[in-house]
């Protein structure tokens, strides 16, 4: 059986989808935790605090949206399909280590685990088959 036609990749995926899902449950709930993962100070001003916590929603919304798009690729697309979804989603947490990297910090919570999801995804193309 090749990589692509194996269970695995499928399951890797579903198993990202839950993580991003989960980030984004945080993201909304808990902002200035969900601000730790980019090693960016909570803004001390009131003012400034809302907005943050705005944009941390957004983040969250955001962070649901791709684990909700891989879980559909995952049940009802095809391999090629949910491939490309997660390659895309690997690109936004490049750009979220890009981000911190120009901020000084907090890049490898990003780069980290970016290239997995690009590895599942090539997997689901049939790169390595």
């Amino acid at each position: 059986m090749t990589f692509s036609q194996s269970p695995g990749p499928r399951i890797l995926a579903n198993t990202f989808a839950t993580i991003f899902v989960a980030f984004g449950i945080n993201a909304i709930l808990r902002p200035a935790q969900a601000l730790t993962f980019f090693e960016f100070q909570p803004p001390a001003s009131a003012v400034d605090k809302q907005m943050v916590d705005s944009l941390m929603a957004i983040y969250g919304v955001r962070d649901i949206f791709m684990g909700a798009a891989i879980y559909a690729a995952a049940y009802f697309g095809t391999r090629p399909a949910l491939g490309w979804i997660l390659i895309a989603a690997s690109s936004v947490a490049f750009a979220d280590g890009f981000v911190c990297w120009m901020h000084g910090q907090g890049a490898w919570n990003h780069w980290g685990y970016a290239p997995m999801i690009t590895i599942v995804g090539s997997m689901l193309l049939g790169l390595f088959d």
